[in-house]
This record gives C-alpha cells, sequence and structure tokens, in this order.
C-alpha cells in the first residue's frame, strides 16, 4: 500500500527532525564530555592595609557578614558558627533562597597573615565540593589578597558550565567581596595610623 504524497512528505519531515534532534544530542553529548574535569576561579586586589589588618576579617566567619557577597544573596539567609570563633576548625552553615543554597564552609588550615584554606561543601541549588584558598601577599604597606576556588566537574556540572561562564559569574562575585574586604581594611588601618 504506497502513502499518499502528503503523508509521505509528513513522514519525511518528522523523519528529519527525529534524525536532527539524534545529531544536535550527539554533538552536546561530545562538547560535554570535553569539557575539563576540573576548574579554578582566581581574583586578586591589593589593599592598602598590612597583613594583620587585612587577615582577620577573612579568618572569621561572624566577620564575612560585613564583606562577603555571599551575605548579600538571601537577607533572610541563616547561618550557624560552630567550633573555635577563628582560624582552623572554624565553621560556618548557611541555608539561604535559591540564589544562596545551602552548605558548609570549614577552615582546614590557617597560617596567620598568610593563608586560609577552606573545605567548602554545597548541598543546594546542586551537591559539590570545592576548596577555597585566600592568601595574603605583603607589598610594601599594602597587602595583596588573592581569592581562589578549585574543584572536580561532575557530568552535571560540565552540562552547567557549557551555559554558565562559571569564571565570570564567580570571578565577579569574588571580586565585589575583594573591593568589600578592601574598604573594611583600609578603612581600618587608616584608622590605627591616625
Amino acid at each position: 500500500m504506497a502513502l499518499s504524497p502528503v503523508k509521505r512528505r509528513v513522514l519525511n519531515i518528522v523523519l528529519f527532525l527525529l534524525i536532527g534532534l539524534i545529531v544536535l544530542a550527539f554533538a552536546l553529548a561530545i562538547a560535554v564530555s570535553l569539557q575539563p574535569n576540573e576548574f579554578q576561579v582566581t581574583r586578586s586586589m591589593k589593599m592598602d592595609a598590612p597583613p594583620e589588618v587585612v587577615f582577620p576579617h577573612v579568618n572569621q566567619f561572624a566577620a564575612w557578614k560585613a564583606w562577603s557577597p555571599y551575605e548579600k544573596l538571601d537577607p533572610n539567609m541563616t547561618t550557624t558558627l560552630e567550633g573555635p570563633t577563628a582560624g582552623q576548625g572554624a565553621v560556618m552553615r548557611w541555608a539561604g533562597n535559591g540564589n544562596a543554597g545551602a552548605g558548609s564552609t570549614t577552615i582546614v588550615q590557617s597560617e596567620p597573615n598568610e593563608s586560609i584554606q577552606i573545605d567548602l561543601q554545597m548541598t543546594a541549588p546542586m551537591d559539590c565540593h570545592n576548596d577555597v584558598v585566600f592568601t595574603f601577599r605583603p607589598e610594601g604597606k599594602s597587602t595583596v589578597v588573592t581569592w581562589s576556588m578549585s574543584g572536580k566537574v561532575d557530568l552535571m556540572a560540565k552540562f552547567f558550565h557549557l551555559i554558565i561562564d562559571i569564571d565570570k559569574m564567580c570571578g565577579d562575585q569574588f571580586t565585589e567581596g575583594l573591593a568589600s574586604l578592601k574598604e573594611i581594611s583600609e578603612k581600618q588601618a587608616s584608622a590605627t595610623t591616625s
């Protein structure tokens, strides 16, 4: 039984669309698989304050409210602090809206006025585990603060990275946070030298 010309044309269009979808899915799968298995975002800023002034603002999670860009994502976000008030072993847990998400940060190493290593565990909006490092490099009477985050990239995150430029998104937030940290630290340094 032969198909009518109209049915044949419809069948050809459906077949063409189906092949197109398969090719598109295959191309997307290749693009996702070619994404790196790890990522790193790093931003630095020079602050006219010595390391001993800047360092405590990062080493104490209670001080993050004043400068962290993530504190601004949800004004109703709840945070709890555990362990020591500063340095190694200090923990901050948070839960907020879809922008802020939920998770915890733990200071795993703290070298006074030099570096702070933080374990970041996100539980929402997605599960991820990243390493965060702050370094404080003296430069004359100033400090160059570098904020870095790195981690592994699973299949879902690779797809996410195709759509969202993670370096720009997180990097812009890091720059905003560093600018606030700079303002606070420079005001404090200026007040102590006046």
